[in-house]
Order: C-alpha cells, then sequence, then structure tokens
C-alpha cells in the first residue's frame, strides 16, 4: 500500500456520485456479489486490504453477512469518510476502520476468513509477498477473493498503455493475470481461479466517460472543479482504447488456503 495521499474529499466526493457513495472503484455492490459468489461469509471475519471510504465494507456486512470486517487503508482522508459511513449506518461494532502505514498486514496469523480487496492491490509492487502475507492472516480453510486492475502481459507496456497510466497519476504497480495466479499459487493456495472482467468494463468506461462529457458534467465540476474533471476526462479518453484492446484487463481472482 502507498503512502501518498491520492483521494482528497473533493475527489471522494466525486468518485461517489460516479461509483456510488463510499466507493473508489466501479461496479458497486453488484460487483462485490460478484467477488465473493459462492462463499459463505455469514458471521465470518474479513479484513479489506485498501478499504477506502468504506462502502465496500458496508457492503460486505450488510449484504454479504459479515460478521465483522476490518478495514485496511494507508490514507487519512478515506479512513476518515470510511468511519463517518460506518458510524451513521450504526456498524461500528462489526466494522473497524484502521488507518496503517505500508506493509505487512498488522494481523495475527490464521485470524480471518477471508481476504478481501477491491481493487486496490494495483497500488503494491510485491504481489508475491502480498499474496505470502494473505496465506499467513487466513485460516484453514479461508479464501482470497478480490478485484483488481491488471494489464494482460509483464512486458513493456505500450505507448498508449504507458500514456493512460501517465493520466492516472496513481502509483499503479499493474501486473499480469498470470503474475498474479503464480503467485497465489506460489504462496500456497489452492483452487486458484481468474476471471477476466474487461468484458464488463469495455461497456462500463465508455458509460463512465459519456456521463462525464454529457449533462452530468455540470454537476461532476461542482464537486470537484471545472480543471479538475478535464483532467479527468483526458484520463478516461486515454483508458477507453486500452481497455478496448485488452491490455487494460481488470480481473476476479480468488484462492483456498488448505
Amino acid at each position: 500500500m502507498s503512502d501518498t495521499e491520492h483521494y482528497d474529499p473533493s475527489v471522494i466526493t466525486f468518485l461517489g456520485a460516479l461509483w456510488g457513495k463510499g466507493y473508489l472503484s466501479p461496479g458497486g455492490p453488484e460487483e462485490v456479489g460478484r467477488i465473493v459468489e459462492g462463499l459463505d461469509l455469514t458471521g465470518k471475519t474479513v479484513v479489506d486490504i485498501g478499504s477506502g471510504a468504506g462502502g465496500v465494507a458496508l457492503t460486505l456486512v450488510q449484504e454479504q453477512g459479515a460478521g465483522r470486517v476490518i478495514g485496511l487503508d494507508v490514507e487519512r482522508d478515506v479512513c476518515e469518510t470510511a468511519r463517518r459511513l460506518v458510524a451513521e449506518a450504526g456498524l461500528e461494532d462489526r466494522i473497524e476502520i484502521r488507518q496503517v502505514a505500508p506493509g505487512p498486514l498488522p494481523l495475527e496469523d490464521g485470524s480471518v476468513d477471508l481476504v478481501f480487496s477491491k481493487d486496490s492491490i494495483v497500488h503494491i509492487a510485491d504481489k508475491e509477498a502480498l499474496a505470502a502475507d494473505a496465506f499467513r492472516v487466513l485460516k484453514n480453510g479461508g479464501w482470497f477473493a478480490a478485484s483488481d486492475w491488471m494489464i494482460s502481459h509483464d512486458s513493456t507496456p505500450s505507448q498508449e498503455m504507458a500514456y493512460y497510466i501517465e493520466c492516472e497519476g496513481l502509483d499503479f504497480a499493474m501486473a499480469s493475470p498470470e503474475r498474479y495466479r503464480k503467485a497465489l499459487e506460489g504462496a500456497g493456495f489452492r483452487s486458484v481461479a481468474l476471471t477476466n472482467r474487461n468484458p464488463w468494463y469495455r461497456d462500463q468506461a465508455q458509460a463512465e466517460l459519456d456521463r462525464l462529457t454529457g449533462p452530468e458534467r455540470v454537476q461532476f465540476e461542482e464537486q470537484l472543479g471545472a480543471d479538475a474533471v478535464a483532467e479527468q476526462i483526458k484520463t478516461w479518453i486515454a483508458m477507453v482504447p486500452v481497455v478496448r484492446s485488452g491490455e487494460h484487463c481488470p480481473h476476479h481472482f480468488r484462492g483456498q488456503k488448505p
């Protein structure tokens, strides 16, 4: 996880308007449900890596039945936003939001039933160390289930992809699905599976760009400022072609600790 602050209150509000309150990446509760599909979270303890503004943690408890969620994030503003959402929902007894330093997960060995993350591991360069740490904190039989932004290969990005990453201005450490698979298997996970979400996000990304450039643009500018929205539009214009080409390929992935 990165110790750089990328999400100030105006960006959090903007992304919440685009993707749903408390969400910093697309798909909302429906996408969370797809990531954990087939897993019974009833009463289980979940750690949410890169928990952001709290929307995911609320969904895991309110819609997926998790007994307890420990949300970990490195950024102050998103943690404060998440705590407010948790308090508003009256779920402080089931959701804990911790601002943490980058590095190993601050959890005991074998202490959680599910390691979860939604589109945050892209900020963690060492996928192998993260997989090993997830394996460490899971109970036997527990699952690591997540989604992330990925690149289709581990070679030098195309010019179009490099430009998109530059436009994002974030500490993206994108890696291929194959590297994620090897990291999970190398850590000891079994039943490893990856699902390519690029076909879904191709339509989603274009729809997001249409919203940013359409009638809602005025609303977004009120939240973020006209110049900042113009920069966001620039990023989306750069992103849509690499999503269409398949080089930018969001995936779900999971693996079980024996």
